[in-house]
């Protein structure tokens, strides 16, 4: 059977701050740009930024996303920021989760950190600033993984239970609403559904990363409609060490719209948690009050670059 086609995005990606009072001077750093990797490939990306920075730079950060930084010294009151993107996703041949390892013997693995991947992937087990592992996450993830069912068995089924218990709603939590908080009400958005997910994961011993990236809301074939796709979207990787899984072992899942990632997510960063992908974020003298706005445009096109008009991002 020969592989199926890969999808190609254009996606556009703007970000403009509004102040009360002038921006005497900033230090800014983003994960503007997607990244490249065996089933993503970039063909091309860009970021302009307006006013035009002083000092601009990019590199490569600790988890290897591509990090654009910024400064502005002259005064501003409007910042405006735009990712620009060409993109093109192969679907992942995902194995039969029944058939991938049991979740303990993953444990036991990653526990024992032998081998360079092991190591590697060994630090997504740990907690991290905005993922406190605690009893109530580790109680949570308990019943979908009993003792030797097949890790992605388990991770699909947590998953699904996670879209049955929380509800999407981007008016109840912020970035800075505490996991206990969003285990409490099971509201929130696609960013706190995601650190719930990896918290519960790493609570058991399993190795969890955040991705944040961006969903193709409207299928082109009429399928049913994603959440969390009016800005950056946020799910979770989870490393199956086996020859079958994608990605070095990583099979990414999307706890928001319960489902396993295949060709509707682009990849931008991954890290810890948020605060490791924040697509902006820095520091600033003056400024005053004033929340961004934020657009994402994902459009879908055909093979010869044309659009296809019957979707939209």
């Amino acid at each position: 059977m020969s592989a199926p086609c890969p999808m190609s995005y254009r996606i556009r990606h703007r970000t403009t701050y509004t102040y009360t009072a002038p921006v005497t001077i900033s230090h800014h750093a983003g994960r503007l740009i997607p990244r490249s990797f065996a089933t993503q490939r970039v063909h091309g990306a860009s970021a302009s930024i307006h006013p035009t920075p002083t000092h601009r730079g990019r590199r490569i950060d600790f988890f290897g996303n591509v990090l654009t930084t910024f400064t502005l010294v002259e005064p501003y009151r409007t910042l405006a920021v735009t990712a620009a993107s060409h993109v093109s996703v192969q679907p992942p041949d995902l194995p039969d989760p029944a058939r991938t390892p049991p979740w303990e013997r993953v444990v036991e693995r990653l526990s024992l950190g032998l081998g360079a991947d092991i190591v590697e992937n060994g630090q997504y087990t740990f907690e991290s600033p905005l993922i406190v592992v605690s009893d109530t996450l580790r109680d949570y993830a308990r019943p979908s993984f009993p003792p030797g069912r097949p890790i992605l068995e388990g991770v699909v089924d947590l998953c699904a239970r996670m879209h049955g218990d929380f509800v999407y709603d981007p008016t109840a939590t912020t970035i800075a609403t505490p996991l206990a908080q969003v285990m409490r009400d099971r509201r929130g958005v696609c960013q706190d559904f995601a650190h719930i997910m990896i918290g519960a994961l790493r609570a058991l011993g399993l190795a969890a990363r955040y991705v944040s990236g961006y969903v193709l809301t409207r299928m082109p074939d009429g399928g049913p409609r994603l959440e969390g796709g009016d800005a950056s979207h946020a799910w979770v990787s989870v490393f199956v060490p086996m020859p079958e899984a994608p990605n070095g072992g990583w099979i990414d899942v999307d706890p928001t719209n319960n489902k396993l990632v295949t060709h509707e997510h682009v990849v931008v960063a991954w890290g810890r948690d948020f605060d490791d992908v924040s697509p902006i974020k820095g520091v600033m003298l003056g400024g005053g009050g004033g929340a961004p706005d934020v657009s994402v445009d994902m459009t879908p096109l055909h093979p010869d670059g044309s659009v296809m008009t019957a979707a939209g991002g």
